[in-house]
C-alpha cells in the first residue's frame, strides 16, 4: 500500500509539527530549571517525555485513521497526539497545567485524553492496551465502525497487561491494532538486556494472529504495513502485532544524562535522521519544491507557536478546582 502525494505531504507536516513542538517544550520545560535542575520548578513542572525521532511510527498509523477510530498512548505521546488530530492548543494548555487545558490542567503531559479524536495516554507501561481492547470490544457488540490502536513501547511488551490484551483480542478477533515502537531503550535497560527474543512481532504467532517488523524508522514503510493491518481489523479479520525500529533522539526524560548510551550512537542516530530523509523523498518523487517546503515549514512553526502562546496567556485553574471532576 504506497500513500498518495498529499498522504505523504500530510504525514511530512505531522512529523515537522510534533518535533518543532517538542523543540519548543524542551526549552519552556528548562525555564527556572538551572543553574540547579529541580523539576518542580519552572512553566512546566514535573518529568516530560520527548518523542524526537519516533514521528515516522504516529504518521504512518495515523495517515489511515480518522476520528472515529481510538487510538490509546504512551507517557511519550505528542507525536501520537498531534498526528491524531488532538487539539493542539488545549493540549498544550494541559501541558502547561492550565486552566484551558484538555482536563482542566489537572492531567498533564502524560496524560491526555481528547474525547473529541478518540485520543488518550497514561503514564502506566503497557495500560493502554486494555482500554484499546475495550473500545475495540464495544464497537464489535454495538456493530459500530472503527479500529482501535494502542501504541507501547517495546518494554511493555514484557507486561503481563501485552499478553492478557494480545490473547483476548485474539480469541474475540476484536479490530485492534498493537503498535510497539522499539527506541531500544526502556529507559536506561537495553532491550537486548531484558527482552528474549529480537523483534516481538515473533510474540504475535503464539496468538494466532500477524506479526510484522518494520526496520529503519520509515514512515512510507509504516504506513505499507499499518494500512494493511488496519483494513483487515476493519475487515472483522481481528488484530495485528506490529513492532517498529524506531530512534530516540533525546533521552528517556528531560534532565537524563544519557551515561548509558554506547559511545557514537546518538549522532549516528541523528545521521539516520527521519525527518530530513522524508523532505529529500518529497524532492526526488513528489514534485516539491523549496519554495514549498519553506511554505510547510513556516505554517507548522506559525501553528506551534500560536498553542504555546495560547497556553502562557492562558489562566492557571483555582486551587480549590483541585477537588472538581474526581471521585471522591
Amino acid at each position: 500500500m504506497k500513500p498518495s502525494r498529499d498522504q505523504k505531504i500530510w504525514m511530512y507536516e505531522q512529523m515537522h509539527t510534533s518535533r518543532y513542538f517538542e523543540e519548543c517544550i524542551e526549552k519552556i520545560y528548562m525555564e527556572g530549571k538551572s543553574p540547579a535542575f529541580n523539576m518542580a520548578k519552572g512553566p512546566i513542572p514535573g518529568e516530560m517525555h520527548l518523542s524526537n525521532g519516533q514521528e515516522p511510527c504516529a504518521v504512518g498509523v495515523c495517515a489511515h485513521l480518522s476520528a472515529d477510530d481510538i487510538v490509546t498512548s504512551t507517557h511519550r505521546p505528542h507525536h501520537v497526539a498531534i498526528a491524531k488530530g488532538v487539539d493542539l492548543n488545549r493540549m498544550t494548555a494541559e501541558i502547561f497545567g492550565k486552566k484551558t487545558g484538555l482536563s482542566g490542567g489537572r492531567g498533564g503531559h502524560m496524560h491526555i485524553f481528547d474525547a473529541k479524536v478518540n485520543f488518550s495516554c497514561s503514564g502506566i507501561i503497557a495500560q493502554g492496551m486494555g482500554p484499546a481492547v475495550g473500545a475495540a470490544l464495544s464497537r464489535h457488540m454495538q456493530n459500530k465502525p472503527g479500529v482501535a490502536v494502542a501504541f507501547l513501547g517495546e518494554g511493555a511488551a514484557n507486561q503481563g497487561a501485552f499478553h492478557e490484551s494480545l490473547n483476548l483480542a485474539a480469541v474475540w478477533k476484536l479490530p485492534v491494532i498493537f503498535v510497539v515502537e522499539d527506541n531500544a531503550w526502556g529507559i536506561s535497560v537495553a532491550k537486548s538486556a531484558s527482552t528474549a527474543i529480537e523483534h516481538n512481532d515473533a510474540r504475535a504467532a503464539a496468538y494466532g494472529i500477524p506479526g510484522h517488523f518494520i526496520p529503519g524508522n520509515d514512515p512510507l514503510a509504516i504506513f505499507d504495513i499499518a494500512g494493511e493491518a488496519i483494513e483487515r481489523a476493519r475487515r472483522g479479520e481481528g488484530p495485528t502485532l506490529i513492532e517498529i525500529e524506531t530512534y530516540r533522539l533525546a533521552g528517556h526524560f528531560m534532565g537524563d544524562a544519557e551515561g548509558y548510551r554506547p559511545k557514537g550512537e546518538k549522532e549516528a542516530l541523528f545521521a539516520r535522521d527521519p525527518i530530513p530523509k522524508m523532505r529529500q523523498q518529497l524532492l526526488d518523487d513528489e514534485d516539491w519544491s523549496d519554495a514549498q517546503d519553506q511554505e510547510l515549514v513556516a505554517r507548522t512553526h506559525a501553528r506551534v507557536d500560536a498553542a504555546i502562546q495560547f497556553a502562557r496567556d492562558s489562566e492557571y485553574p483555582a486551587p480549590e478546582e483541585a477537588m472538581e471532576k474526581v471521585f471522591v
